[in-house]
């Protein structure tokens, strides 16, 4: 029966009937076209009688390709790719499948054979609901499911070598007392601004307070606000939504503070922060939300906050350079961590401590003279810990017997640029005395400069460099991600 047929059903009666059976057939049909779902409507021999808008929408197919043939050939030309009809008709029941249209979307397929009074089939009634959106947001779910369990795999990584590194070396009895302060903080979740001169330590601090704190089994992440690229401060910190900005990942990303999310978030050379983050933080730290780039809604977030600068944040807040709203935030609890010079009983521990690291790290078994201890503890050390740290391993490497002397050290009378030069005869490692060059100019430089773009900028390198030459030489990244 072709769908003339079907229309012309109601004519065999009289007129006025026909009328009335008529125009109930034009509602029924303008009630079935606004349907969402697609319809498709075969007699009982799988002969297709109607579709309606919906299904030529979700399909791509047109009526005049289907009405009025047989399913078996619309299945065997391919044209649909399997038949809900025939298998009604094949199990005298209803059957559900998915089928994938020539459109790309993805259908849940619902065919009912309906019976007459003799029990035969007389017509077939599909119902094909359109599933591609609800398919596209399960996938993005396990996308966004997967990428989570990335992040937090890697979080807990970070987490457990944050602990086992949390370690602090302190004698001196002003750092016992100030750790005794540092540990009552930890508990009590408030967020914690760290004031020192680059290179005491800011950072082991830090992972002291989280180390004892109700978070250390949630995640730590260490962010140098000097470190990240303003142009991508903003995604980094606070992640993006899918085409967000071109070259945007397509399922879009977790921004930093996402993923730290129950944990803690140190943020080392607060200082540096542009003032437009400024505000963003502003809101982090008082309303616990977020917002990604491209993002219209507000993610909430649960962080611990703990700021570090060697820089003079009221000064910067009167030069208008750092707003005062957020730096009365940061210093709810400010700790001073005072100069490696002010803190000598330090000192013999520190050196016990790096001199047993690099004598394993270069298989050596060098000692310390007595009089180059002196040195050291009459020494001012405008790097702090840092660059101690440095100067063993300099002087591990440098120092010709197995003690090393006070003229081994760089800040003594005696020691010049010829050690990077050596006369001698035979073969010289000129790759291995210019990395040592390279390193001591990178290090110093960092420690004069506090700031990894500054430092950077003073040996005409960008911060990328910087940073990939202090890591490889064996300073820990500035930045963890």
């Amino acid at each position: 029966m072709a769908q003339e047929e079907f229309n012309r059903g109601p004519a065999k009666w009289n007129g006025q009937i026909f009328g009335s059976l008529q125009e109930a057939y034009e509602q029924l049909r303008a009630i079935v076209d606004s349907s969402y779902d697609g319809m498709y409507i075969t007699d009982g021999n799988a002969v297709t009688l109607w579709v309606n808008r919906a299904y030529k929408d979700i399909t791509g197919l047109q009526a005049e390709e289907v009405v009025g043939r047989s399913m078996w050939d619309l299945e065997r030309e391919g044209i649909i790719s399997k038949s809900g009809t025939l298998l009604a008709l094949a199990q005298q029941a209803p059957v559900t499948l998915e089928q994938v249209f020539r459109t790309g979307r993805h259908a849940l397929i619902s065919s009912t054979p309906v019976f007459n009074d003799q029990g035969e089939i007389t017509l077939v009634v599909t119902n094909v609901r359109d599933m591609t959106e609800l398919r596209e947001l399960q996938e993005k779910y396990r996308q966004t499911a997967a990428l989570s369990e990335r992040y937090q795999s890697e979080a807990e990584y970070a987490r457990k070598q944050v602990l086992a590194s949390a370690d602090l070396i302190v004698a001196d009895p002003r750092m016992l007392t100030l750790l005794e302060q540092v540990k009552r903080v930890a508990a009590l979740d408030a967020t914690v601004l760290l004031l020192g001169e680059t290179g005491v330590g800011k950072e082991k601090i830090a992972k002291y307070i989280y180390k004892n704190s109700a978070r250390k089994e949630e995640r730590f992440l260490a962010i140098n606000c000097g470190a990240i690229s303003p142009t991508l401060m903003e995604s980094e910190l606070f992640g993006y939504e899918r085409g967000a900005f071109t070259g945007a990942s397509r399922e879009g990303k977790m921004g930093l503070f996402e993923v730290a999310d129950k944990g803690t978030v140190f943020l080392d050379e607060i200082g540096e922060l542009p003032l437009d983050m400024q505000v963003r933080l502003l809101r982090v730290l008082q309303e616990q939300t977020i917002q990604r780039v491209g993002g219209t809604r507000d993610i909430s977030i649960n962080v611990r906050v703990v700021a570090a600068t060697n820089r003079d944040l009221e000064e910067m807040v009167q030069q208008k350079t750092f707003r005062q709203d957020l730096f009365y935030r940061l210093n709810v609890v400010p700790i001073r961590i005072p100069p490696l010079r002010e803190r000598q009983a330090d000192i013999p521990a520190f050196l016990d401590h790096f001199l047993a690291q690099f004598n394993q790290k270069y298989n050596t078994r060098k000692e310390f003279a007595g009089d180059a201890v002196r040195a050291m503890l009459a020494y001012e050390w405008p790097g702090n810990v840092r660059e101690l740290k440095n100067v063993v391993e300099r002087a591990v490497i440098l120092s010709s017997g197995q003690l090393i002397r006070p003229e081994d050290l760089p800040f003594c009378p005696g020691w010049t640029p010829a050690l990077f030069c050596p006369e001698q005869e035979g073969t010289v490692d000129l790759k291995a005395l210019t990395e040592q060059f390279e390193a001591r100019f990178i290090n110093a430089a960092y420690e004069k400069y506090g700031s990894v773009r500054k430092a950077a900028a003073s040996l005409s390198m960008d911060p990328a460099t910087f940073l990939r030459k202090r890591k490889k030489y064996g300073e820990p990244p500035v930045v963890q991600k």
